[in-house]
């Protein structure tokens, strides 16, 4: 049997990625909760001399994917672990 705490090509993750495609309009409440990330760069850039726009916006770009994956990791983490210990809690149950 495998290891389901470990993060794999696996029905979990594609349960996890059709909520994130299907489920992903934002709601009003989203909206609030929602990092604007296109909007900060563009003030932050707006904001500094020419000459160090490129470097400051591939270091955005790479904050922005940073943040992006340690989301990711987490909260696949979260849910992963979450379903876990329900199936198990539910397994141990019919046990004798």
């Amino acid at each position: 049997m495998d290891n389901f705490r470990e993060i794999k090509n696996d029905i979990l993750k594609e349960w996890l990625e059709y909520r994130e495609d299907f489920l992903g309009t934002l709601t009003e409440e989203d909206k609030k909760h929602f990092i604007y990330f296109e909007e900060i760069e563009q003030k932050i850039l707006h904001s500094i001399p020419k000459a160090y726009r490129k470097y400051v916006q591939r270091q955005l770009k790479q904050l922005d994917y940073n943040f992006y994956d340690y989301s990711k990791y987490w909260n696949e983490k979260y849910y992963r672990n979450g379903f876990v210990d329900g199936v198990q809690l539910l397994g141990g149950s019919f046990k004798q």
